[in-house]
């Protein structure tokens, strides 16, 4: 009789398209599940920014012109709301991800990576839908569009590249130690004042604009509002750093989370 297969204290190398099928497979679970038994669907997507635009609109318009060149409020907010919803609700669900799914990380080996990407890529639909409706404030508003727009894509890598660090770095960590969660979500409460989203970088004063700019969103979202709102080049400089620390946080987060790995199993 053969003796048993030992069990391996990593998971084995898979296939990119393997890797591919289950990081798909997990995405529309997670969509599926998010919205199977959902009213509005998603409406969710597009009511969470546009109500924060609102009490935007109505507290920060009226106090100060936190916008430029005579872009209408509305539109300056929700432009930059998008993305930092698509980032807060990605990290949100990510933390606690490798938890509800500990059925599958303690039975099996596989890239446990995947489990918190596909939070990720659950939320670009989310994401798809909310950025529809700047669209149609632009066209309302009367925003003319530039050459700029094609910055775009590559700014979205820039995002989802950041949402994925601290995504893989908070759901590594919160499987140690469980009350990162609520830590987390105080953290992206003040995250967003941090961030230029109801005001622009520029109108920070230039004793804390150091500060807001090692925040990588900051470039990022400014980026964002420039090339679809401003339609001009957005600050090199700022945008720059933004890149930069996001390729550090990146390679350091997925580092970690590769060396706790082997962990998650017992711990769980």
């Amino acid at each position: 009789m053969a003796a048993p297969r030992p069990l391996m204290d990593r998971a084995e190398r898979i296939q990119p398209a393997a890797y591919w099928e289950l990081l798909m497979n997990l995405t529309r679970r997670e969509v599926k599940g998010r919205y199977s038994q959902s009213l509005f669907g998603l409406t969710w997507a597009i009511a969470q920014p546009l109500a924060t635009m609102v009490v935007f609109t109505l507290v920060f318009a009226r106090m100060a012109n936190l916008s430029e060149n005579g872009v209408p409020y509305p539109v300056f907010v929700y432009a930059a709301l998008v993305p930092w919803f698509f980032f807060l609700n990605s990290v949100n669900s990510g933390t606690m991800s490798l938890i509800q799914y500990r059925n599958i990380v303690t039975k099996t080996y596989f890239p446990r990576e995947i489990i918190p990407l596909a939070q990720v890529c659950s939320r670009l639909l989310d994401l798809g839908a909310a950025a529809a409706l700047v669209a149609v404030m632009m066209a309302y508003y009367g925003v003319s569009v530039t050459r700029w727009l094609l910055l775009v894509p590559p700014l979205f890598v820039l995002l989802f590249a950041f949402t994925v660090a601290v995504t893989l770095l908070t759901s590594a960590v919160n499987v140690f130690y469980r009350d990162v969660s609520p830590v987390v979500q105080i953290g992206l409460q003040l995250w967003l004042y941090v961030t230029p989203i109801a005001y622009s970088f520029s109108r920070v004063p230039a004793r804390w604009q150091g500060w807001i700019a090692i925040n990588p969103l900051s470039g990022i979202i400014e980026a964002f509002r420039s090339a679809i709102v401003y339609g001009r080049e957005p600050d090199w400089a700022l945008l720059t750093l933004s890149s930069v620390l996001t390729t550090v946080t990146l390679i350091g987060a997925f580092t970690l989370f590769k060396r706790l790995d082997k962990y998650f199993a017992d711990v769980i």
